[in-house]
This record gives structure tokens, sequence and C-alpha cells, in this order.
């Protein structure tokens, strides 16, 4: 049974109602389409739920510069997306750009960290922006909490953070204020391009449109090629520590540590290729809490409230994937690990141009054929 009629067909349907899915269905309604979202809910292997809720810059793009500029393009315009959408939720995602560290145990470490910002900004293309390298005396002096093991840190003006569950429920409130169809519980078992659109079906019924978004995550791998695309993503695991909320004595994100809005302290950043396991494991858990209290030694008097693991969407060389279908022109997949800070990139850039048909060409670096590029002798 159909769950629409000809009348109410979308414009274009979005399947995936997670950060990436929530940002292009706004981007999309907010440009002027009827938007309608299939979701899996909360079933789904929804990286959404997992992530660290930075925006972050300074150590992003190696080997492919053209990331470090989308980056830094998205952290840029994260203001106007947080004032869009306090002005049409009252939802205020708490962002902040006070800039982030990142700290390092031991010279070594450092020197590493050094090397590799080098390698970074000397590759051709590079876009330009600030960062400095701190010693031990001068991390203390900007950030007074931390312990006697920080050896340095590089800090980078460009960087922030936010509140994503906030970042979340904002999206999907601004979706319901502009009239957008969303239908949880909707997992999509096949698209089927007929009539110059697409059919949509799954146990739910089925929905045709003009123009589908693959933005499901770990999903896409599946998805993408029914409409003649490739997105071979796979699950890099990762695994978070919340404490108890705390005074506040950490405004600076950074990739391992940060603190909330809210007080409570988030450890994180494991990386681990297990496949689709998110059981949360002591040892990692243990070498995070050792490596956090080092930092900032304060943190061993708190309670840890909640652990949980998510799987990160990576493709194989760790950068997004922005395609339309050249043989189904209409069907765009949208794919990265890092959704809430492309996410202003996503809301502003990207959907208003998939309505209007094309990609940019700053997305094009993106494509998913790099993939298949025959090896030159």
């Amino acid at each position: 049974m159909s769950l629409t009629t000809p009348q109410s067909e979308p414009d274009v349907v979005v399947i995936g109602g997670g950060l990436v899915g929530g940002a292009m269905a706004y981007g999309l309604a907010r440009a002027g389409a009827r938007v309608c979202v299939l979701d899996e809910g909360d079933l789904a292997l929804r990286a959404s739920r997992g992530n660290f809720a930075l925006v972050w810059v300074q150590s992003k793009g190696m080997g492919m510069p053209e990331y470090a500029a989308w980056s830094k393009r998205s952290a840029d315009a994260w203001h106007e997306l947080a004032a869009l959408l306090r002005d049409e939720t009252a939802i205020d995602v708490a962002h902040s750009q006070p800039g982030g560290f990142t700290l390092c145990l031991s010279d070594a470490e450092l020197q590493q960290r050094v090397d590799g910002m080098t390698r970074l900004h000397n590759q051709i293309n590079m876009v330009e922006y600030g960062y400095e390298v701190l010693d031990h005396a001068e991390t203390k002096r900007r950030l007074p909490d931390i312990g006697k093991d920080v050896a340095g840190s590089i800090y980078s003006p460009i960087d922030g953070h936010v509140n994503s569950l906030r970042l979340f429920r904002a999206l999907h409130e601004a979706l319901q204020r502009r009239g957008s169809d969303y239908r949880p519980n909707c997992a999509v078992e096949a698209i089927t391009p007929e009539n110059g659109g697409f059919r949509i079906t799954g146990p739910w019924g089925e929905i045709r449109a003009p123009k589908v978004v693959l933005a499901a995550g770990l999903g896409n791998a599946r998805l993408a090629p029914m409409v003649g695309l490739d997105a071979p993503v796979r699950p890099s695991k990762g695994q978070v520590i919340v404490t108890e909320k705390t005074a506040p004595f950490l405004h600076n994100p950074m990739v391992t540590v940060r603190q909330t809005d809210e007080g409570g302290v988030m450890i994180g950043d494991s990386q681990e290729d297990l496949g689709f396991d998110t059981v949360v494991t002591q040892p990692i858990i243990s070498l995070m809490a050792e490596r956090a209290v080092r930092m900032f030694p304060r943190l061993a008097g708190l309670n840890v409230v909640r652990t949980w693991s998510a799987l990160r969407v990576m493709s194989p060389d760790g950068f997004p994937i922005y395609e339309q279908s050249t043989a189904h022109p209409g069907a765009f997949v949208t794919t990265c690990h890092s959704g809430v800070t492309l996410a202003a990139n996503h809301v502003l850039t990207l959907a208003p141009a998939i309505l209007a048909g094309a990609l940019p060409d700053v997305v094009a670096p993106f494509n998913a054929r790099r993939f298949n590029v025959p090896a030159h002798a």
C-alpha cells in the first residue's frame, strides 16, 4: 500500500534521519523543497548517538587538502547555522568557537604532532589558518588544570564544539516547523529508478519522488548501488566515557577530552576496526581514562555516569563522499564521519545545490570515483 498520493509526492526523499540526514533535510526544506525523511529509527547504527560534538579543523586534510578547506568553511559558517536554528526553534545548540587544544603527554608525542602539522600545511593548495605550538608552561597558563605529564600542546583558534543532542533536536524541530514529513521506523528495502524519478519501498509501503538523497550512514553501502552510485563505507568503533557534572574548568574543546555546556566531561576518540561490534570494553575505557587523568588530574575525583560505543562511518581514505548518479540523475549520496563539523556546509551549501540539481564544484574532489582510479606504472 502506498503511503502517498500524487498530490502529496515530495520533491526530495532523504533516507536517514541522523545528523547528516537531518542537516540535509533541513537545508532542503529551508531552500523551499517539500521533504520526506525516511528514518530507520532507534534500531539504526546511528553514528549521531555517539559523536564527540566537535567542530574541528586543526588536524584535518592530510592527503586531501580540499577536506581541510571544506572543514574550515563549515566551521566559519557554524555561527550562522546556530543563529538560524535558534531563531527558528528557540533551541540554543550551545555552539562556541574558543579554539581547540591537542594535548601531548611526552616530548616525542608533541614532536610527532608538530611534524604532522608541518606536513599538513606544506601540502599544495592547503587552506591557511593559524595554529600555535605551546610548551608546558604556556599550555598551563592557558589551561591551569593540566597535569605535570602534559609536555605541551597545539592550539588553533578555529576549533569549537556544540551540544550535539540539542543540535539533533533542533534540526528535527526545524523540519517539523517547515512542514516536512518525518517518518520514523521506515527502513528502506529498495530504491527503484522509474519514470525519471525513484520509487522507494519497505515494509511500511512505498513513496515516489523525483530526487533522493542517501544519508543513511553505513546503510549507504547497500543503498547506493541501487541508484548507480558507490559508497564503500565501513564502521570504525569509538568508545566514550561521560562523567558526572562538575564546576566549569575546561572551556576549550580537545580531541580526547571536552567539558559540555551542562558540566559533564566527555572522554573519547578510540578507533577500533572491529566490524559492527558496539560492546564497551574495559581495556579501552581504562586506557582512555588513564590518559585523561594524566591530562587533568582533577578528573580522578569524578564518578563515571555513562559509557557507550558507536560506529563512525568511514570511507577508504577517511574523507566524505558526495556524488550525483550519472546513470540516474536526481539520486545523490552524502556520507561523512564529521556530521557535526560539516553540518553548516550541509545545510547552507550542499542542500540548496542538490535542490538546484547539481553539486557545487567545491565538493568535486569527494566524488567516489577517486577510489577506482587505475594505478599508473
